[in-house]
């Protein structure tokens, strides 16, 4: 395969993060409801992974009448995020090799996470990857979220590179569906906490199992 130009998620592709949905579902429900077992419905669950956090928190909001607004809901998210990421976030099995292998062959790498980019910095920073990445690309920066392909054809303009030379390594079936939807070639990576699991398996480029992990890309 060649690839010139790498876009990477974040959450759940680069990082092992997505439990922090759980902490925070679990914070939000020991707070307003006094039962740490809420959790939203699965169409809600599956949306919000791939919103800006603050449509997230004003999505849960509305459905679930939780806080009295969306705002004070993303200010207890964004406490929870910070200190998992200044204190606790590690890289997924395999990435650090991935990117030094993509550096050494001249792929030029930028991220585009729904995370906040504040919070993308101080995660890459703790795992010491800052170097492989020429930008930060955010959803909140742009107020759509990955179900429109926005942030994707921003990171390629940048990376310079055609549609079909610039790779999209995503966790999400709803990035990969709006990735593959403009033409670009794509890696769908497993992680526990997404479902749609079958549907990236059939439209991605490549599907990296349960098990296997992102080096599985250098083989293919």
């Amino acid at each position: 395969m060649k690839i010139k130009a790498a876009i990477f998620d974040m959450d759940g592709t680069l990082v092992d993060s997505l439990m922090l949905w759980d902490v925070i579902w679990s914070t939000f429900g020991e707070k307003y409801l006094n039962n740490k077992e809420f959790r939203p419905s699965a169409d809600d669950d599956k949306a919000v992974r791939t919103l800006t956090l603050k449509d997230a928190m004003e999505l849960i909001h509305k459905n679930y009448n939780l806080g009295d607004s969306g705002l004070e809901l993303l200010d207890l998210a964004n406490n929870i995020l910070l200190d998992f990421y200044f204190n606790r976030v590690e890289l997924k099995e395999g990435v650090r090799e991935f990117l030094e292998f993509c550096k050494n062959n001249g792929v030029k790498m930028c991220i585009a996470s729904a995370t906040a980019p504040e919070l993308v910095k101080v995660a890459i920073k703790r795992c010491d990857i800052e170097k492989y990445f020429l930008k930060v690309f955010s959803c909140s920066d742009l107020g759509l979220g990955k179900d429109k392909p926005d942030i994707y054809l921003l990171a390629s303009e940048f990376l310079g590179e055609e549609i079909k030379d610039t790779w999209v390594f995503e966790d999400s079936v709803v990035a990969i569906e709006t990735a593959t939807k403009i033409g670009m070639s794509t890696v769908a990576i497993y992680d526990r906490f997404n479902i749609g699991q079958e549907i990236m398996k059939e439209i991605a480029t490549v599907y990296v199992a349960k098990g296997e992990n992102i080096l599985k890309v250098i083989g293919e």
